[in-house]
């Protein structure tokens, strides 16, 4: 697992073995960052991490001085984990134990980025209702953007406030925002590669 841009760029991270984790790619989250790059400047972004993982995403958005970022993963290991990294490199992260949706239906904050990577298994319902649970709380920021990864079998498009949606590998990354203008959807085709691999 590598950081990939900001402070600590190249920087490779290992996480223990035997983590319930899928985490995302390089490649992908490179792709990933090149389109956030267009819409934000990402010092003093707050950003939620949900299904966090090895918290490979986390890192990213701190090393490029994103602050502050929640975390939240069921898994005791992985929020460990977390802790450990947050700790080594002064990251402002807060791993958070929890289910994903509970922390949702407890939490008061509002965010400009939340970031969202379920398990591939979990089945359709159940990954809109992390898109649901966000909206209907109100903790999106009325300029910030949802993004929520899963694969090609689930389908997202119809939800409310979905805007665009990037491909790349085995990997889809759904966009959610309040307002998109039709310029700004189609400078991301830029700066996203699309992939047909299956």
């Amino acid at each position: 697992m590598r950081i990939i841009s900001g402070k600590y760029k190249g920087r490779r991270i290992f996480p223990p073995k035997g983590l319930p984790v899928r985490p995302t790619t390089d490649m992908s989250k490179e792709a990933l960052f090149n389109v956030l790059n267009n819409h934000f400047s990402f010092e003093g972004l707050k950003v939620l991490d949900l299904f966090s993982g090895t918290g490979n995403i986390s890192f990213e958005f701190a090393s490029r001085g994103s602050t502050p970022i929640t975390s939240v993963d069921a898994d005791f290991g992985c929020v460990k984990f977390i802790k450990q990294v947050a700790a080594e490199y002064d990251f402002n992260i807060a791993a958070t134990k929890s289910d994903v949706f509970t922390f949702l239906e407890r939490n008061k904050a509002t965010y400009n980025i939340i970031f969202a990577d379920p398990p591939y298994g979990l089945d359709q319902k159940t990954f809109e209702k992390v898109v649901l649970s966000v909206f209907e709380k109100d903790i999106l920021h009325k300029e910030g953007m949802m993004i929520i990864e899963h694969s090609k079998y689930t389908k997202l498009e119809h939800l409310e406030n979905f805007s665009f949606k990037k491909s790349y590998g085995g990997s889809i990354f759904s966009f959610f925002e309040f307002e998109k203008s039709n310029d700004e959807e189609n400078d991301d085709e830029d700066l996203f590669e699309d992939s047909e691999e299956e």
